[in-house]
């Protein structure tokens, strides 16, 4: 894994932005896996403002979407669906049947899974993903003791992940049970993989993300065991690190 530490979100986002805009601009088709949450707000705000005024194209580009509440519509506010559009697909040039997000409200969820999964399959796989980290090391929503080789799938919420996405809505009561996530095992298909830290809050699992083995009550340990993980944390979430940066 590749470890670059930076001074604060800002430069976390200026990082990151830059490796995006270079894959899409050095492979304009590329397939892009996106997330959602606090993280990648800033990372996406660059990208729309370089589009702006650089002219870098999503024409050919191909997204797809870490994951998506079981239950809500795609015009509810704290849905991902409205969440990328909010924050870059209405911005940006990417064609709308180019953006692709699990369906929260499929008849069939067993069935959407499979689906998304064929289409990830078509698409020859994801170039960059990029992935945030919960505080108990979960990946997408693959909470802690999902199986490393698992694919696309409905998961029951832990109430932690429930409790630290409460801040999106009026109350505890109203975050969703339930989600489609990427499975593990679909995640550790991408080609590349771009993990962002920041934060007070994360130091603790960024630490253990380093000193443990690799182990299913810490999915993203798994992440040790791909061949192009870059991390960027900023400096309070590498506050309890003791090793050297890039």
């Amino acid at each position: 894994m590749q470890f670059i530490q930076v001074k604060d979100y800002q430069q976390l986002c200026e990082v990151a932005s830059q490796k995006i805009i270079q894959i899409v601009k050095k492979s304009p088709n590329s397939t892009l896996g996106l997330a959602t949450g606090g993280t990648p707000e800033g990372i996406y705000r660059l990208l729309c403002k370089d589009h702006q005024q650089h002219g870098t194209s999503y024409q050919l580009v191909q997204t797809v979407n870490l994951d998506e509440y079981v239950g809500l519509a795609k015009d509810h506010p704290n849905s991902y669906h409205y969440y990328m559009q909010q924050h870059l697909f209405s911005k940006i040039d990417l064609p709308e049947h180019q953006a692709h997000i699990p369906n929260g409200l499929a008849d069939d969820l067993e069935q959407e899974c499979e689906r998304y999964e064929q289409l990830i399959e078509r698409l020859d796989g994801v170039d960059l993903q990029i992935l945030g980290i919960g505080q108990n090391g979960h990946i997408g929503f693959n909470e802690p003791g999902t199986s490393f080789s698992s694919r696309t799938h409905i998961v029951k919420l832990a109430e932690s992940t429930r409790l630290a996405n409460q801040r999106f809505f009026h109350s505890i009561d109203e975050v969703p049970r339930y989600a489609i996530t990427m499975g593990i095992g679909t995640i550790m298909k991408s080609k590349s993989i771009l993990l962002l830290v920041n934060g007070v809050k994360k130091a603790t699992v960024l630490r253990r993300l380093f000193e443990e083995e690799v182990h299913n009550q810490l999915p993203a340990s798994i992440l040790k065991h791909h061949p192009h993980v870059t991390i960027v944390a900023d400096e309070e979430a590498a506050s309890q690190l003791k090793i050297p940066s890039n």
